[in-house]
């Protein structure tokens, strides 16, 4: 094992190193050519049509996702241990001993970060993914549970996990799948220039190794990414040369290889990020004068790349056009049908449970008849669009996208990254209509007040149903304008690869003859490679727009028309959009904990820095009949659970209040009793306590105190009853038991 891990590092460090300096070659390339379009934007500006809708910063702020119990499976030793579970607004998962250890502030035992990773719910699915990474799996790990819970990564460590009951894991898969739809959206877009310069570079770089198309492994930050990229070629490789050279049985080299694959993986990230920062900052000390000759010379860098691009038009649109006509158009009606049918669905559905969330509030408003009750709603409905259990049924939906028959003629493998990008955008949009609806409404509100009405519930439920109408109309247009550009896009990302491939070894031998027509000045930022390809997107785009213009008169998928844009419909509105959030607990001067307000559910919440709670998104689950209250480290029982407590259904476990329960659980008092018959009972003789000393296992020494009962020393009548009393640590230790009796020294 030794001699196999240090092939992987001098492997994986030669790899890294030929990768990184291919990579970087091709990003200083495009770090100007990113440059020259930002700052052509800024110049010439232009923006797309406004939304309706208002959209908030920072809606996470304050809040936690999730948080609650898992029973996780250690590879170390080989059991399932309880672990407290916190999701952070982060999306990271964070695992603690127990609840206590979070809410003292501790470090957590393990952080999880979702990039790249898949969430399943069945050990038969997560077998097939295991059988792609070392031939002749078979199940190496016995859940605890009828319900696992997993996370799959193609080269990190696996996570494994397991429920009690059905209800937990729908709910748990919910949040987990919630982590990484958000850890794989990409690399933010606030970055104009090295985001695109980012992606940019890693497509060219795929496609100079023959790989065209959307790639699942752009999830993360940069380093990762890069660390996925030499991974997708040196991964192969080391399961060819190492997969056959692991001894001992099956199970044991699956869990030597992934040791091996998550070793050598968490190397090369580390390697990637030191040489990608090294690699930024080079190009950053370039970036001030590169901008300065930019905005001088902007007008002669324009005129000298539509000179270039007409030369290459003349040699790229009559093979494109063929191209387009005999393998684009055909198809591209039924991809667009095959994109629009589950997305229309997926959004038609967000409607529905957005419209179902406020008639529910307006239904407790009337019922409970008490105004400060809103908030209480209106904190619950705010959260709506990061809540992955009442988001599921919207998700869903685009689940059913079905590409196959299209996949092989367009050369192309898996539509998950189109079935996540409309998920986030079902996500984005939900947040904008219920942060518009929480403006709107707090402004209706406060136009009321001081104005007397004889039924104030009445007003305040009328309030809610102008401003649901309101955003309702709003949501429909955004929902189009939204979903239009997601067609557009998603073909571009399937046929422009295609075209690309197909084109590319013709054209490809005549491209360096048109780098004499630009100017040495010039010519950083315009790079005959990334003209080729706007030529090339230039072909197809016309015929992309007509398709999805052509799709907007069918009333089935409620398609605006290019036709209809909604200009200053509400011209103050987007002045709200930097009002700070509303505060509907202090608005109405709601009494109670920010997690009774927030909707925490069980104050799963995280104590912040300045002493307040995070409010929490999703409830904490309750297990009907099997309370798991405040346990630490528990192991999973190999027999029915007994549950710890007995508490009517529905009620809500709460945490020790007392100086003396609390004390109770450091330092649990622990009673046996020997049964012994009724006729051989007789009265102790004494008790004696005996102070001493106690090394544990971790080599501190403890002051303790022995209890010891002593007993007649008749085997027949033996019997004992014994207190361990634990020292003021958490790690709780089971003591011998000083006794005369050779029977209960036998016992403990």
């Amino acid at each position: 094992m030794l001699n196999e891990m240090l092939i992987n590092v001098f492997v994986s460090a030669a790899k890294v190193s030929d990768v990184m300096r291919e990579f970087s070659d091709v990003y200083k390339q495009q770090f100007p050519v990113s440059l020259f379009h930002c700052v052509r934007f800024d110049i010439e500006g232009g923006t797309g049509k406004q939304s309706q809708l208002l959209h908030r910063k920072d809606p996470l702020e304050g809040r936690n996702i999730f948080s609650g119990n898992l029973f996780q499976y250690l590879e170390e030793n080989r059991k399932w241990r309880n672990r407290f579970v916190n999701v952070s607004n982060n999306y990271d998962l964070h695992l603690y001993e127990s609840r206590t250890a979070h809410e003292r502030g501790l470090h957590p035992k393990v952080r999880v970060g979702c990039a790249g990773y898949r969430a399943l719910d069945s050990m038969d699915h997560y077998l097939d993914l295991v059988q792609q990474s070392l031939p002749g799996s078979h199940p190496f790990i016995k859940c605890a549970t009828p319900f696992p819970l997993i996370l799959w990564h193609p080269y990190a460590r696996h996570h494994y996990f397991c429920v009690m009951t059905e209800k937990e894991q729908k709910k748990w898969l919910a949040v987990l799948q919630d982590c990484v739809r958000h850890a794989n959206n990409g690399l933010p877009e606030v970055c104009s220039v090295m985001t695109p310069a980012f992606t940019d570079s890693v497509r060219l770089y795929r496609q100079n190794k023959g790989h065209y198309g959307p790639w699942d492994m752009m999830c993360g930050e940069p380093p990762q990414i890069l660390a996925n990229l030499v991974m997708e070629t040196l991964h192969p490789q080391l399961r060819d040369v190492i997969g056959r050279r692991l001894k001992g049985k099956l199970q044991q080299r699956q869990r030597h290889w992934m040791m091996i694959s998550d070793a050598v993986y968490r190397q090369v990230c580390s390697q990637t990020k030191g040489q990608y920062e090294a690699l930024l900052q080079s190009c950053e000390t370039q970036r001030a004068s590169l901008d300065s000759r930019l905005r001088t010379d902007m007008d002669q860098i324009i005129t000298s790349k539509e000179h270039v691009c007409t030369k290459i038009r003349g040699l790229v649109l009559p093979k494109a056009e063929e191209l387009v006509r005999t393998s684009v158009q055909p198809y591209l009606i039924s991809i667009l049908e095959a994109l629009m049918e589950p997305t229309s669905q997926g959004f038609s559905e967000l409607r529905d449970v957005f419209s179902g969330e406020l008639v529910d509030m307006s239904k407790n408003c009337i019922n409970q008849g008490d105004k400060d009750k809103l908030a209480h709603q209106m904190e619950r409905v705010s959260m709506l669009a990061f809540h992955p259990v009442k988001m599921q049924s919207c998700y869903e939906k685009m689940e059913d996208l079905n590409l196959e028959g299209l996949q092989d003629r367009f050369y192309w493998t898996s539509p998950s990254v189109f079935i996540s990008r409309a998920q986030i955008l079902m996500r984005q949009l939900a947040d904008d209509a219920v942060y518009t609806f929480e403006q709107l409404l707090s402004q209706s509100l406060e136009a009321q007040r001081g104005e007397e009405a004889e039924e104030e519930d009445d007003d305040v439920v009328k309030a809610i149903q102008r401003c649901q109408d309101r955003v309702l109309k709003k949501y429909d247009y955004d929902s189009s304008t939204v979903r239009k550009k997601f067609f557009r896009e998603a073909l571009q990302q399937i046929i422009i690869p295609f075209m690309l491939q197909e084109l590319t070894p013709s054209c490809s031998p005549e491209l360096p003859g048109f780098k004499e027509m630009i100017f040495e000045d010039f010519s950083q930022f315009l790079v005959v490679e990334n003209l080729f390809e706007e030529v090339v997107l230039q072909s197809v785009s016309k015929d992309i727009m007509m398709a999805v213009r052509d799709a907007a008169v069918q009333r089935k998928h409620n398609l605006y028309r290019d036709s209809i844009v909604l200009t200053n419909s509400d011209p103050n509105l987007h002045l709200l959009e930097e009002a700070p959030p509303v505060d509907w607990a202090a608005k109405f001067g709601v009494e109670g904990s920010p997690d009774e307000v927030g909707g925490g559910g069980g104050g799963g919440g995280e104590i912040t820095a300045c002493g307040k709670r995070r409010k929490q998104v999703v409830s904490m689950i309750q297990l009907d009949g099997v309370p798991l209250p405040y346990e630490s480290c528990m192991e999973v029982p190999g027999v029915e659970l007994i549950p710890e407590e007995e508490h009517q259904e529905g009620e809500e476990v709460k945490s020790p209040d007392s100086v003396d329960q609390i004390r109770g659980l450091i330092n649990p008092v622990m009673e046996v009793v020997l049964p012994v018959k009724e006729e051989e009972k007789e009265e102790e003789e004494g008790v004696t306590p005996v102070s001493g000393t106690l090394t544990t296992e971790d080599g501190v020494q403890e002051e303790v105190t022995y209890v010891s009962t002593v007993v007649s020393t008749t085997a027949a009548k033996d019997r004992a009853v014994f207190n361990c009393i634990q020292p003021g640590n958490p790690i709780h230790h089971w003591f011998n038991i000083w006794s005369d009796s050779q029977l209960v020294n036998n016992l403990v």
